[in-house]
């Protein structure tokens, strides 16, 4: 499994930059390898009948990668692509996330091997509750709570939601996060992460005594994190000059109406064909002048191609592993590029899926006002926090944040100690 794992690029990928950390921490090596792998890895077939009547059968993972801290929290995504290795990568990606923002949680992550553009909604629940179903001994409140990823939403949620809670008798609104907000889901949820990297890329903004007002920005991806990024940045007074989706790429140098644009997109599904702004290269959009990039689409699109010809000064990582270890050494050996990573940036997410669960097991709720303002007091935390550590130890900031989150699992795992 080891071997079948690190040939996937993408945990490949997530696996030497835990090496590089542990090296870097000096980790003992019997940590170290608790640390490095994960707990469970579950693959389950999912047969499904299809509208047509006939009966298709798709595969879905779910990785956990500790329960040393608590019950593993990650998303569930449903995407072409996904695969085990994909997925134990970023289940591996949310551990760290978590304990850098001292959440009480391990990592984990899901995913089922679809296109969800190609299945009505009702073949979407079926799939949805069958997973839900074949994984539901290896889920709960304190050993796994899903959310939703790319190709998910709060609708999917509260489908697993219901299949939980039939199974157990009783409702059980903390089995799952991201839910609609009256099935108990919170205020504020669903713009979490965006507003977030908003947030942080304002304050990254202060660092760099550059004004906010002003600043211009490019997003790529544009669902639901890209979306409410490019909106909180827009309320800042920042300007949005470039934004992609799986439909192409459109620039405005002056500033695009996101109104506009968002009317659009509900309307055709996708940026294609607005008419505010000028069709782009995708591949382009990315090296245009900004002072705020955020990749908000999926992994590995700053490469060692396109990390040299970066003009941005802020590189906001919405996405999870959206720079290579190639692109890293590159931008870092620039040093003129302010790197917010993945695992602090995108993390206002899991955050108020945190809020969320705290508020489900207390049957208490809380205003959308409330929640924001704690999201930001977290990330302002952390962000202090990464800053601080990255000065005294002199080093580069994605470096600084694994540390700080593998350092906190490794202690845990260290005074847990390893039964007989």
């Amino acid at each position: 499994m080891k071997e079948e794992l690190l040939k996937d690029p993408v945990f490949g990928m997530a696996a030497g930059q835990f090496d590089r950390v542990a090296d870097f921490l000096n980790l003992d090596e019997r940590v170290r390898e608790r640390c490095k792998w994960p707990k469970r890895i579950i693959t389950v077939s999912l047969p499904v009948t299809m509208d047509d009547g006939r009966m298709e059968i798709f595969f879905g993972h779910r990785v956990q990668h500790h329960l040393s801290r608590g019950p593993v929290k990650g998303g569930l995504r449903f995407h072409p692509n996904v695969n085990v290795g994909e997925v134990a990568a970023l289940a591996m990606w949310m551990n760290w996330k978590c304990a850098l923002m001292g959440l009480p949680y391990g990592g984990g992550k899901g995913g089922i091997t679809c296109d969800p553009r190609k299945l009505s909604m009702a073949e979407q629940e079926r799939l949805t509750r069958r997973f839900a179903e074949e994984i539901s001994t290896f889920i709960g409140p304190e050993i796994d709570v899903m959310a939703p990823d790319v190709g998910t939403t709060p609708q999917h949620m509260a489908w697993i939601l219901d299949t939980y809670s039939t199974r157990e008798g009783r409702f059980v609104p903390e089995i799952i996060t991201g839910k609609p907000v009256e099935l108990q889901g919170s205020e504020g949820r669903t713009q979490a992460t965006g507003h977030g990297v908003a947030f942080l890329a304002s304050r990254a903004l202060n660092k760099l005594d550059l004004p906010v007002a002003g600043a211009t920005a490019i997003i790529q991806g544009f669902g639901n994190v890209g979306s409410y990024a490019a909106s909180t940045m827009a309320s800042y007074g920042m300007k949005i000059t470039g934004v992609s989706d799986i439909t192409g790429a459109i620039w405005n140098g002056d500033g695009i109406d996101l109104n506009a644009l968002q009317n659009h997109v509900a309307e055709s599904g996708g940026i294609a064909g607005f008419t505010g702004a000028d069709k782009i290269d995708p591949d382009k959009m990315l090296l245009q002048e900004c002072d705020v990039l955020a990749p908000a689409a999926l992994e590995r699109v700053i490469t060692k191609d396109n990390a040299s010809q970066l003009k941005c000064k802020i590189l906001a990582e919405a996405a999870n592993g959206p720079t290579t270890p190639e692109a890293d050494a590159i931008i870092e050996a620039r040093g003129d590029i302010f790197v917010i990573p993945d695992i602090l940036c995108n993390a206002g997410g899991v955050t108020v899926s945190y809020f969320e669960w705290v508020q489900n097991l207390q049957r208490f709720s809380w205003t959308k006002t409330e929640v924001l303002t704690k999201l930001e007091t977290k990330l302002n935390e952390a962000f202090e926090n990464l800053l601080l550590f990255c000065g005294e130890h002199k080093c580069a900031h994605r470096l600084g944040a694994l540390a700080t989150g593998i350092e906190a699992v490794a202690k845990v795992k260290k005074t847990r100690g390893l039964f007989p």
